[in-house]
């Protein structure tokens, strides 16, 4: 993977199956993204686990998304082991919800302003609220819950002027993978933002509509046995299928320090 410039090329990756995860820990991820936002230099953030490099095993375009993110975090802790056994021993878990809460507190701080693009019909408003609740001074300009169909030219493009009328500073974007990573590749150049990041389930869990697996399960990867236990109709037959087969690959596709 070749450095496109700016923030990407400084922070080393590991090669997981092709797809290139930020060797980072919580802090130098917002670090970062603060960096993008004083320099006013655009990027986008994938947070990616499992679920994501096997997807992108399939589909060659969102191999290409993760890889030309300025970020893409260690969203579970299969990337960070896979992380550690390339060398990055200073790899920590970047999990989506957490990211949410550690750069809001800092948007609070630097009086950034973001804009909420996902979610069912009064989720991001609720997940706006809360966020100002919970830090003083956060400031989120405008809310979006696209419908469940594409949108067509028009649409698309009035809400890119809706958005860029209204001068976030971050775009938060609680689709579902690949949707969200698709939305922000496709709207990087188009969105004066500094930063898009993808966050899907952030969206729900921090609204209050979906709990969070106990500290103790995620910090030894069975957060999807936890998810499989809540929706067992809508992600039964995904992590049964993904999971060994990601395992399998990795063994025989060891990650690397690129």
């Amino acid at each position: 993977m070749a450095d496109d410039g700016g923030g990407r090329g400084l922070i080393p990756r590991v090669d997981v199956l092709g797809v290139g995860i930020s060797a980072v820990d919580m802090a130098t991820a917002v670090d970062e993204i603060t960096a993008w936002i004083e320099r006013r230099e655009q990027h986008y953030v994938c947070v990616t686990g499992v679920h994501g490099v096997m997807e992108s095993q399939r589909d060659a375009d969102l191999m290409r998304i993760h890889n030309a993110s300025g970020l893409t975090t260690p969203d579970g802790m299969p990337m960070v082991w896979a992380g550690r056994r390339a060398g990055a021993t200073g790899m920590r878990r970047v999990y989506g919800p957490d990211l949410m809460l550690a750069l809001s507190e800092r948007a609070a701080e630097r009086g950034w302003k973001s804009f909420f693009y996902g979610g069912k019909e009064g989720v991001p408003e609720r997940l706006a609220d809360k966020l100002a609740a919970r830090f003083p001074g956060f400031i989120s300009v405008g809310c979006y819950s696209p419908p469940f169909r594409p949108l067509t030219a028009d649409e698309d493009e009035a809400i890119v002027e809706r958005i860029n009328g209204l001068a976030p500073d971050l775009v938060w974007i609680g689709l579902s993978t690949p949707k969200q990573e698709r939305w922000m590749d496709a709207h990087v150049g188009r969105l004066d933002a500094t930063v898009l990041l993808g966050v899907g389930a952030a969206f729900d869990i921090h609204a209050g509509n979906l709990p969070q697996a106990p500290r103790w399960m995620q910090a030894n990867g069975l957060e999807w046995l936890y998810r499989v236990i809540r929706e067992p109709r809508r992600l039964w037959r995904r992590y049964v299928s993904i999971v060994p087969r990601f395992m399998f690959q990795i063994v025989r596709r060891p990650p690397r320090l690129i």
